[in-house]
C-alpha cells in the first residue's frame, strides 16, 4: 500500500502549474490565428490539418522516448530543454517565411510539449497527489483560454499574428529559465522510479494479445479517441464559425472561443470534486448527455447566442470525460491489461485530435463552415454510445477473468484507486503522458 505523497516545495508547484499553463497557450492561438495565417500563405482552410497532424507526430514521438529521457537527464532537465525547444519552435512560427517552415516548427513544438507533459505528469505522479493532479489538468484548460484572448488582442490592436506567437515564445523563455535554475530541485524531489501506488511492479505480465483481445480496451480507446476530436474541433472551427456563420464580429467571436476553453477550466475544477462525491459513472454519463445537448445547440441555425451558449454547454460537460476515461480504465479491462489500455488511449487520442480536425476542416472548405454543428452531433452522440457499450462488456471489471486469480486487482479493490481513499487515479509507470484535449 502506497503512502500519501509529502507536501511538494511550494516553487515547484507552483512552476507545475505554469508548465501546464504553457502546455495550453498555442493550441488556443491556432483557432483565432489561422485564418489569418491561412490568407497570409495563401493555403486552403484544411491546410491546418498538415500543422496538426506534425505536432501530433512529434508530440506522440517525445512522449513514447521521454522514459530514456527522465532516466539520463532527470526531471529538471527535461523541463528546462523541453520548455526552451518549444520556446524556439514558437519564435519560428512568428519569423517564418513560408508555410512550410511553419509545419516544421509544427513538429519542433510537438517535441517540446510531449516532453514537458511526460516530465510534468510524471513528477506529479509522485509528489502532488489527486487534487493537484486534477487541477493541473485544469490549468492546461486556462492555458487554452488565455491563447484566443493574446491573439484575439493582437489582432484588435492593428498587428501581424506573428506577434501572438512572439509573445507566448518569449513566455515560454521565462519558464525554461526558471525550471533550468531548479534542476536540482526536482531531481531531489522527483518521483520513484516506480508507481505511485508500488502496484505495478506486483502486477503478472499477460501476453499483449489477451490485452489485444478484450472488446474493453477498444472500445475505451474509440472513446477517447472521439471525445478528443469533439473537444480539438469544436475549440478549433468555432471562431470561423461564429464569424463567417453567425455574423460575429472578430473580437466577439475571439472571447466566445475562450470562454468554451475557460468552460472546460471551471468544469474541470468543479467537477473533479463532484465526481469523487458521486461516483465516476455517474458524472461521465450526465457529462456525454451535456456534450450532446450543446452539439444539438451548436447545429441549430439560428442566432450567434445559441451557437455560443452550445460551445459553453460542450465545455463544462466535457471536462472531466478524459481524465475519468483514463483513471477508471482499470475498471473496464483488469488491473493486468490496463497500462497498455492506457498506452492505446493515449495514442488514439492525438490522433483523435489531429485527423478528425483536420478531416472536418476538409470538408468546411468544401462545403460551409455551418456543416461543424452536425458534425459534432454525430460525434457526442457516438461517443454516447460506445462508451455505454463499453461499461456492459463482462470482462470490464478488476477483478475480470483476464486478470486471474493470482494477479493483483483479481477481487481486489481496482487499482485506479492507486491506494488513496475515494480516489479515482490508475497507478502508472514512471511516466505516464496526458494528452488533455486535446
Amino acid at each position: 500500500m502506497s503512502t500519501a505523497p509529502t507536501p511538494p516545495r511550494a516553487s515547484l508547484l507552483l512552476l507545475a502549474y505554469l508548465g501546464f499553463v504553457s502546455l495550453g497557450l498555442p493550441d488556443g492561438l491556432l483557432g483565432v490565428g489561422w485564418p489569418s495565417i491561412r490568407t497570409e500563405f495563401g493555403v486552403s482552410t484544411g491546410a491546418v490539418g498538415l500543422l496538426l497532424t506534425a505536432g501530433t507526430v512529434g508530440y506522440l514521438t517525445s512522449s513514447v522516448l521521454a522514459g530514456f529521457t527522465l532516466a539520463r537527464l532527470g526531471v529538471g532537465a527535461l523541463l528546462a530543454g523541453s520548455t526552451l525547444l518549444a520556446s524556439l519552435a514558437l519564435t519560428g512560427y512568428a519569423l517564418s517565411p513560408a508555410f512550410a517552415v511553419i509545419v516544421g516548427c509544427a513538429l519542433v513544438l510537438g517535441l517540446g510539449s510531449g516532453a514537458i507533459d511526460s516530465g510534468l505528469n510524471a513528477y506529479a505522479a509522485g509528489a502532488f497527489g489527486p487534487r493537484h493532479m486534477n487541477w493541473l489538468h485544469a490549468f492546461f484548460g486556462l492555458g487554452v483560454a488565455i491563447g484566443p484572448l493574446v491573439m484575439t488582442g493582437v489582432l484588435s490592436a492593428g498587428l501581424s499574428w506573428r506577434w501572438g506567437y512572439g509573445i507566448v515564445a518569449a513566455a515560454q523563455l521565462v519558464l525554461a529559465a526558471a525550471f533550468a535554475l531548479t534542476v536540482r530541485a526536482w531531481q531531489r524531489g522527483g518521483p520513484a522510479p516506480s508507481s505511485g501506488d508500488g502496484t505495478s511492479a506486483h502486477v503478472a505480465p499477460v501476453p499483449i494479445l489477451a490485452t489485444l483481445r478484450l472488446p474493453a480496451v477498444w472500445s475505451g480507446t474509440l472513446a477517447i479517441t472521439l471525445y478528443v476530436a469533439i473537444e480539438v474541433s469544436a475549440g478549433l472551427w468555432a471562431f470561423l464559425l461564429l464569424t463567417e456563420g453567425r455574423g460575429l464580429s472578430a473580437a466577439v467571436a475571439g472571447g466566445c472561443v475562450s470562454a468554451y476553453w475557460g468552460s472546460l477550466f471551471v468544469g474541470r475544477v468543479v467537477q473533479g470534486v463532484v465526481a469523487e462525491r458521486l461516483g465516476s459513472r455517474l458524472v461521465l454519463r450526465a457529462s456525454l448527455a451535456g456534450m450532446a445537448v450543446g452539439a444539438a445547440l451548436i447545429a441549430v441555425p439560428g442566432p450567434a447566442v445559441l451557437a455560443v451558449l452550445g460551445l459553453v454547454v460542450v465545455g463544462f460537460a466535457a471536462a472531466p470525460v478524459f481524465p475519468l476515461l483514463t483513471l477508471t480504465t482499470a475498471e473496464r479491462v483488469g488491473a493486468a491489461h490496463a497500462d497498455r489500455a492506457i498506452g492505446l488511449q493515449i495514442g488514439a487520442a492525438g490522433l483523435g485530435g489531429a485527423l478528425v480536425p483536420a478531416g472536418l476542416g476538409m470538408l468546411i472548405g468544401a462545403a460551409s463552415v455551418q456543416i461543424l454543428g452536425p458534425a459534432l452531433v454525430v460525434l457526442a452522440l457516438a461517443l454516447v454510445v460506445i462508451y455505454e457499450l463499453g461499461t456492459r462488456r463482462p470482462d470490464a471489471g478488476v477483478g475480470g477473468e483476464h486478470t486471474g486469480p493470482g494477479t493483483p486487482g483479481a477481487g481486489a479493490p481496482a487499482r485506479s484507486r492507486a491506494g488513496v481513499p475515494g480516489g479515482d487515479y490508475p497507478a502508472s509507470g514512471p511516466v505516464r503522458p496526458v494528452v488533455d484535449g486535446r
